[in-house]
C-alpha cells in the first residue's frame, strides 16, 4: 500500500512528532543513508526496515517505549561505516566532566556499550556475555545515567567521540 502524506515527507512527519512528545520508530524500505541520517535528526528513536521480522518489530516497539534507541543491524553498519570511512573530525575539547564519565564506566559497561555500537540488542549482548538479559539492560541503564545521555544512539555517539570505541572480539556464530 502507497500512503502518501501530502506536504509532509516521513522525515518531517517524524520531526513534527518528536516535537510534540512521541517517540518515533520508523518503519521503512529506504536504506538511502540521507533518509536514515534526515529521521534520526529529525528525531526518531528508531529506525527498522520492512524486512524485520515480526518479533524484531514487536520488540523494537517495547525498547523504544522503554526510551531506548533502537537501529536495523544493517543500518548500524552502513552508518558505522561511513563514519569510519570518513576523516577523523579534530576531537571536541573534553572537559572534566566528560572525562570523569567515561571514566566512571566500568569494564563490563564498555564491553556493553561496544556491542551496543555494533546495533546488537541486548538479547545478543546477553548471550554473547552470557549474562542474562535484565543485567545487560541494568547495564544499559547505567551508561545512559553516567553518561547523561538519554538513549542508547546518545551512549554511542559519545564513545565514539571521544575516543572510547575500539575494536572488539565479539561476534554471534555465523555473523560476519
Amino acid at each position: 500500500m502507497d500512503v502518501r502524506m501530502p506536504g509532509c515527507d516521513g522525515v518531517e512527519a517524524t520531526r513534527r512528532l518528536a516535537g510534540v512528545g512521541p517517540r518515533v520508530l520508523v518503519l521503512t524500505t529506504f536504506h538511502h543513508d540521507a533518509y536514515v541520517w534526515g529521521a534520526l535528526r529529525a528525531g526518531a528513536a528508531g529506525f527498522l526496515l520492512k524486512r524485520a521480522s515480526p518479533e524484531r518489530l514487536i520488540d523494537a516497539v517495547h525498547a523504544v517505549a522503554a526510551g531506548e534507541a533502537v537501529l536495523d543491524p544493517a543500518v548500524t553498519r552502513d552508518l558505522l561505516g561511513h563514519l569510519l570511512a570518513a576523516p577523523a573530525p579534530e576531537p571536541a575539547p573534553a572537559d572534566s566532566s566528560d572525562s570523569e564519565r567515561l571514566a566512571a564506566l566500568t569494564a563490563r559497561e564498555r564491553e556493553v556499550l561496544r556491542l551496543a555500537a555494533d546495533g546488537r540488542p541486548n538479547d545478543e549482548i546477553a548471550a554473547l556475555l552470557h549474562l542474562a538479559e535484565s543485567t545487560v539492560k541494568t547495564h544499559v541503564k547505567r551508561i545512559l545515567a553516567k553518561l547523561g545521555v538519554h538513549d542508547r544512539s546518545q551512549a554511542v555517539a559519545a564513545a565514539y567521540r571521544h575516543g572510547l570505541m575500539g575494536p572488539h572480539p565479539y561476534r554471534l556464530p555465523g555473523a560476519p
